[in-house]
């Protein structure tokens, strides 16, 4: 188990150049494929990890009126995470019938494999599902308005593709299913996975229990972690994917790091329990594999975007969200035609809203407040820390304190905001906002249709610790 402490970074002098340590990648990875393919002990191995995939085969369900591929060599690949309660995973839960899923997200590469972008649809979003067949035991789906996550649950890993299909008008080439334990043993293959938490999380339902701070975490209190959902921020499952993502873009970077990639034992140990850990289509096999993951070689992990599909709060049905457009059917149209948002590229000056985390105060009296602030200002793209009241009440006005690490994101926040002023604080320590809610609170400014911030997203070397 990882003792949660963290090494010094290398000094300057000792990082290699960027031509160098690309070239270390290839030669790394040339070596690793010869050693796998060529000799017999790899040839064994490769068998193996072929043997450790699952697969279940969906075509027939897809049905004739789908999406065009646009881009013949980019690839979408959808992913579920399944909490699917029998056998190993029985201890994280009680018996449910069939499968459920809190976790669906799509993962576009490039026809150039030179970006990536991996999509979360929140699992309340409400919206129009198609129909799908009753299949091994389930009862299949009937065309109606409702949850995304229910098709899954009504059809399985077909009916979800299917339904996002639908939905978004993007051609899915594969899926990968990833069950509780599966997830688990790739985390500990990787040798834990780096998170930084505000506040000490204890939660005794998703089995949890964490000091504050950067720490590394094992494949059980990952596990926890991806899961919990009232522990942490505002309780919200929005809150929830937006976790998910830093956690996935976390292990990203630890995977095309030079600590792993100079590793052979950790790279084989990664491909064992990874093809252990998932179902698939039968046409994605480890052959299959093996050339993507040669052909994204040249991918940094500042390349690989992580964003959510803009949504708000229904107004129809408390609970439940919906999603914006025509921002929504924006994202989906990069997707599909293999485009590259302008929120990806360099040059950026103005830091995005998925990459400001902000830990809410309520300085009035207004029972409730602080949460009705912490929905508007998700349904933009921000991070909620905390939720809290301040030690003494009430605030006249309304602030943004800011520590020195956090002052390029105050203009950010600020220019959503109608009223609040920016103070510079010493508690603020880190680049975390802390917006306190004063008597002059008016809400949000209106959202500009053309605004495109929230199809910006973050990048898998972001730093959750920074904020």
């Amino acid at each position: 188990m990882s003792s949660g402490l963290v090494d010094a970074p290398p000094s300057p002098s000792s990082t290699p150049p960027k031509r160098a340590r690309r070239w270390l990648r290839w030669l790394i990875v040339s070596v690793v494929t010869v050693v796998l393919l060529i000799a017999g002990a790899g040839v064994g191995l490769f068998l193996k990890l072929t043997g450790n995939l699952k697969h279940e085969d969906v075509a027939g369900d897809l049905g004739a009126a789908r999406p065009a591929k646009v881009a013949s060599t980019a690839m979408n690949v959808l992913i579920v995470g399944s909490d699917q309660r029998d056998g190993k995973n029985a201890r994280y839960g009680h018996r449910i019938d069939g499968e459920r899923t809190d976790t669906i997200m799509l993962a576009h590469l490039s026809s150039k494999r030179d970006n990536a972008m991996v999509i979360s649809f929140p699992r309340d979003s409400m919206v129009q599902l198609p129909a799908c067949r009753a299949k091994h035991g389930l009862p299949g789906q009937q065309p109606h308005l409702g949850m995304i996550n229910e098709s899954f649950n009504t059809g399985g890993i077909a009916c979800t593709w299917k339904t996002v299909e639908t939905l978004t008008g993007i051609h899915i080439d594969h899926f990968v299913k990833v069950d509780f334990t599966g997830f688990k043993g790739i985390v500990d293959a990787v040798g834990g996975v780096e998170v930084c938490l505000p506040q000490r999380v204890d939660d005794d339902k998703a089995m949890l229990h964490l000091r504050a701070g950067r720490q590394t975490l094992n494949g059980e209190q990952s596990l926890g972690y991806v899961r919990a959902r009232y522990s942490f921020g505002d309780g919200s499952d929005i809150g929830r994917i937006q976790r998910q993502q830093m956690f996935v873009a976390s292990m990203v970077k630890k995977v095309m790091s030079g600590q792993t990639l100079t590793d052979p034992a950790r790279l084989l140990s990664i491909l064992d329990a990874g093809t252990k850990a998932v179902t698939t289509d039968p046409e994605l096999t480890t052959g299959v594999m093996k050339d993507l993951a040669l052909s994204l070689q040249g991918l940094s992990a500042g390349r690989i975007h992580f964003i959510t599909t803009p949504w708000h709060y229904s107004v129809s049905q408390p609970g439940r969200v919906e999603w914006v457009q025509p921002q929504a059917n924006r994202l989906f149209d990069i997707v599909a035609t293999d485009a590259e948002p302008a929120g990806v590229k360099g040059g950026q000056t103005k830091v995005p809203r998925s990459k400001v985390q902000v830990e809410l105060r309520n300085g009035t009296y207004r029972s409730g407040l602080g949460r009705q602030v912490a929905a508007s200002l998700e349904q933009r793209g921000y991070h909620i820390t905390k939720i809290g009241d301040t030690a003494r009440k009430p605030y006249r006005k309304s602030m943004i304190m800011y520590g020195p690490n956090g002052e390029t994101r105050v203009p950010t926040l600020a220019k959503d905001l109608l009223a609040a002023s920016p103070k510079l604080a010493g508690e603020a320590r880190t680049s975390r906002l802390v917006l306190v809610i004063g008597d002059d609170w008016r809400g949000l400014k209106a959202l500009h249709p053309a605004d495109s911030d929230a199809l910006k997203g973050f990048d898998a070397t972001h730093d959750t610790c920074a904020g």
